[in-house]
């Protein structure tokens, strides 16, 4: 089936994270140091812990700073203990957010983001006031040139729920996060790699900005971005 273009948004998003490498290496191993003190250092019986790896493999995150991580999350290192908090909220034009949060000073935390959020026209929420907006799910974007019909094949196989072909011919694969390994297994076996590779709240509607509005978003969301804290930023805004 067809879908609005997400195509130059990923582009777009990818393009400002590979230029906060440092920043976003810090939140990486963040996720391993949780990852691993939730469900332990063995990757093959902790998926969180997969992933997490996964991400920072893509990443190029050193293969020392991992081990370490891994290490302090199991309390074999000495370390910063995180515990993880989420926060609801709205940002420009009433667009909805989900930001998830890694922190060892809660108090610090809430405040930076809700300082974020007041100087860039949003404001925080309460628990629940917009996650019913959002989907957790496994999500895979591929670059427009691959056969629609083959992606779908191979991901319907390997379980997925839906294969959705934007108007520039990107192709996203929509799955449970249950079945997230699965079908990115089917993936590579294919030697297919997708520009997106997560687990992730995505939007089940959408608030489409554009000329000043979209600028005041994606400056809101590039300054909870840049918070050490912030994990990752979930939006039902389209910045056009």
């Amino acid at each position: 089936m067809s879908g609005h273009s997400k195509w130059a948004n990923i582009q777009h998003r990818k393009g400002r994270q590979d230029a906060k490498r440092s920043n976003i290496w810090t939140k990486l191993i963040r996720e391993i140091i949780v990852a691993a003190r939730l469900g332990g250092g063995d990757a093959d019986s902790n998926p969180r812990l997969r992933l997490a790896l996964l991400k920072a493999r893509g990443a190029n995150v050193p293969k020392d700073t991992v081990n370490n991580a891994i290490l302090k999350g199991t309390g074999k290192l000495e370390g910063v203990s995180y515990e993880e908090i989420r926060y609801e909220g709205y940002g420009v034009g009433g667009a909805a957010l989900i930001i998830d949060c890694t922190t060892d000073n809660k108090t610090r935390t809430v405040a930076d983001v809700r300082h974020v959020l007041s100087k860039n026209g949003g404001n925080l929420g309460t628990d629940g006031s917009v996650s019913f907006m959002f989907k957790h799910c496994g999500y895979f974007l591929f670059a427009p040139g691959l056969s629609e019909d083959e992606v779908m094949e191979v991901a319907l196989e390997a379980g997925a729920d839906d294969v959705i072909t934007d108007e520039e011919d990107a192709i996203e694969v929509i799955c449970s996060p249950q079945a997230f390994e699965e079908v990115n297994a089917a993936f590579e076996a294919k030697g297919w790699k997708p520009e997106v590779a997560e687990v992730t709240w995505k939007s089940d509607t959408e608030t489409v900005l554009s000329g000043e509005q979209g600028e005041k978003m994606q400056k809101l969301l590039d300054a909870l971005e840049d918070l050490d804290d912030v994990q990752q930023v979930f939006t039902t805004a389209v910045i056009e």
